[in-house]
C-alpha cells in the first residue's frame, strides 16, 4: 500500500509517496512560490490557485517517479499552513486572495474582540485562546469592515488545507485540529463558539463547513483526478489538518513526553496532551491535534525567514553560511538579535521590528551578525519552551524537523539554546510524512482493517541517530543568560514604544 502526503506551506508545497510496508519514501517533489507583492505593511496574501497548481505539479512529478506503482496509492493526506482565510462565493470560487497566518493587518480587529469579550482573559475563558492577528476570526471581521462587497458575496469559509481537500474530493468540511486555530472554536468542547460567530456576523455559522472529527475521511478522491493520475479505485482523502498537526504525527509526537521543534520559515514547539492545556497568559496556544486529542503549541513568525534574509544580504550559499556561523563562538561576540522582522506572535508583538543590540567595531561583521541571527531566532523558540515548562510540559528529548534541522551547526545551537538533547528525523519533511501516515491510518480504519496510529508511527517515523546532540553546559548557561537579557530588552523597548 502506498500513501501520498502533501504539505502546502507559505513558500512551497512538498509532496511525497510513502510505502507503508517498507517505510521508504519512494518519491519527493517540491514547488516554491511567493506571496503577493506590493501590499501595505502587515498584509500577507496568496492566491489559493497557487496551492492547487503546486500540489498538482508535485503530485504529477511524484507519480512520474514511481511509474506503474501509482495504482497502489490508496490514500492521500493533506497538511497546510494554518489560519489562512479562504473566502469562497456560492460557486466555490475564491472571492479574493487568502490572508495568511503571518498577516498582522488585523490587529485593530483583535482589539475589537478584546473590548467585546473582556480582553485576552475573557477570550481564553470562552475559547481557550486569546485572539491573535494571525487567526482566522479577526480576518473575517477585517473582511466585513474593509471589503463589505466581498463579505456580502461570502458563502463559504475554508482554511487552506480544507480548500485543497475540496479540490481533491469535492466535499466541504473542517476538522478539529485546524479549526482550533481559527479563534472561532472552543477547544475544550470542540464546538463553534456562538458568541464569537455572532459578533462577527449573525450569518457566519451558515458559512462554516461541518465541524468533524479529525479521524473521519474527507471523502473519496474525485473520479476525474483518480482517472487522470491512475490511482486506486477506492483512493480516499483523509481529513488532514494544519501543517503543525501533521508535523506532530510525522515526528512521532503522538504520546506524552515527546516535544517537536520545527525550524522552518516560522518556528513551532508542540507537544501531545490527553486533555486541553490552557495557558492563562495565552502564550501557549491550546490547539487540538489530528487524532482528536490536543496539541499545546507556541509559534514564532521569524525563523528561516530571518536566516534566509541574512544569507541573501551577504550573498552566501547554504554551505557558506554554515561555515561562517560555525566559525563564531556562542554569543556572537556580544550581539543579541531580536528577530521580529515581520512582527511576532510569541511574544505577541504584531507591529514590532527586528533589533541588533550590542554592535561594536569589533563584531559588526558578517560572520558575527549571521551567528547572532541564528541564535536570535532560536532564542525566540526558547522563550516558548520556557512557557511550556511553566505549564509542566518538560521534554526529555526534542525532535527537530523543518529545513533548519538539516544543518549540523543549527542543530548544535538549538540544543545548547533549548538546553535539551535533540535529534533529527530520517525524513526531514515531517508535515508531508505525517500527512501520508494520517491518510494510510484513515484508509485502514475505513476498510475495516484498523492499524493503530502508534504502530504506524513507530514503524514509519525513524530518528537519525547520528544527528543526536547533547547540550554543552557552558553554552547552555550562556544562552540562558541571553534569553533573560532578550526578554528584558524586549519588555523595555515595548514599554518605551519602540517595539
Amino acid at each position: 500500500m502506498l500513501s501520498l502526503g502533501i504539505d502546502s506551506g507559505t513558500k512551497s508545497t512538498k509532496t511525497l509517496v510513502l510505502d507503508i510496508e517498507s517505510g521508504k519514501v519512494l518519491a519527493l517533489a517540491q514547488r516554491t512560490y511567493g506571496t503577493i507583492e506590493g501590499l501595505p505593511p502587515g498584509h500577507v496574501e496568496q492566491d489559493p490557485q497557487t496551492w492547487l497548481d503546486a500540489a498538482e505539479a508535485t503530485i504529477a512529478e511524484c507519480l512520474e517517479k514511481i511509474g506503474k506503482r501509482r495504482s497502489e496509492i490508496c490514500a492521500i493526506g493533506v497538511g497546510a499552513q494554518q489560519h489562512g482565510l479562504v473566502a469562497l462565493d456560492e460557486a466555490n470560487q475564491a472571492l479574493r486572495p487568502a490572508k495568511l497566518w503571518c498577516d498582522v493587518s488585523t490587529e485593530p480587529q483583535c482589539e475589537e474582540f478584546n473590548k467585546k469579550f473582556g480582553g485576552p482573559e475573557g477570550l481564553i475563558e470562552r475559547i481557550g485562546n486569546p485572539m491573535l492577528p494571525g487567526y482566522t476570526a479577526p480576518k473575517l471581521l477585517w473582511l466585513k469592515e474593509n471589503e463589505p462587497s466581498n463579505f456580502a458575496r461570502l458563502t463559504s469559509v475554508l482554511l487552506p488545507h480544507d480548500y485543497l481537500n475540496l479540490w481533491l474530493t469535492g466535499e466541504r468540511q473542517i476538522e478539529y485540529g485546524d479549526a482550533s486555530g481559527t479563534g472561532l472554536m472552543d477547544v475544550r468542547t470542540r464546538k463553534w463558539c456562538e458568541p464569537i460567530l455572532k459578533f462577527i456576523d449573525p450569518k457566519l455559522e451558515s458559512m462554516l463547513p461541518p465541524l468533524r472529527s479529525s479521524k473521519r475521511p474527507a471523502g473519496l478522491l474525485r473520479s476525474v483526478l483518480r482517472e487522470k493520475w491512475g490511482l486506486a479505485e477506492d483512493a480516499l482523502v483523509s481529513a488532514g489538518s494544519g501543517d503543525n498537526m501533521m508535523s506532530a504525527i510525522g515526528t512521532g509526537n503522538i504520546r506524552p513526553g515527546v516535544v517537536t521543534v520545527s525550524l522552518g520559515t516560522s518556528g513551532t514547539i508542540c507537544a501531545f496532551a490527553e486533555e486541553p492545556v490552557i495557558d492563562p497568559r495565552g502564550e501557549v496556544a491550546a490547539f487540538c491535534d489530528a487524532t482528536d486529542h490536543w496539541l499545546p503549541l507556541t509559534c514564532t513568525m521569524n525563523v528561516a525567514v530571518a536566516t534566509e534574509q541574512v544569507r541573501e544580504l551577504f550573498g552566501w550559499d547554504i554551505p557558506t553560511i554554515e561555515k561562517r556561523v560555525a566559525a563564531v563562538p556562542p554569543g556572537a561576540g556580544g550581539i543579541l538579535f531580536l528577530p521580529y522582522l515581520q512582527g511576532e506572535r510569541t511574544p505577541n508583538l504584531p507591529a514590532s521590528s527586528g533589533v541588533f543590540h550590542g554592535l561594536t567595531k569589533e563584531n559588526m561583521k558578517p560572520d558575527f551578525m549571521a551567528r547572532a541571527v541564528v541564535e536570535g531566532v532560536t532564542l525566540g523558540l526558547a522563550y516558548g519552551l520556557r512557557r511550556f515548562k511553566d505549564l509542566e510540559i518538560v521534554p526529555a528529548e526534542i525532535r527537530l524537523t523543518g529545513g533548519g534541522s538539516k544543518s549540523a551547526v543549527w542543530r548544535q545551537i538549538a540544543t545548547d539554546v533549548l538546553g535539551v538533547p535533540t535529534v533529527a528525523l530520517k525524513v526531514t519533511e515531517g508535515a508531508a510524512l505525517g500527512a501520508a501516515i494520517h491518510g494510510a491510518w484513515t484508509y485502514c480504519q475505513v476498510k475495516g482493517k484498523p492499524i493503530s496510529l502508534e504502530k504506524l508511527v513507530d514503524d514509519l517515523v525513524l530518528v537519525e541517530k547520528k544527528t543526536r546532540v547533547e547540550p554543552g553546559k557552558a553554552a547552555s548557561l550562556l544562552y540562558g543568560e541571553l534569553l533573560l537579557k532578550g526578554i528584558d530588552l524586549t519588555k523595555k523597548l515595548r514599554t518605551a514604544g519602540y517595539l
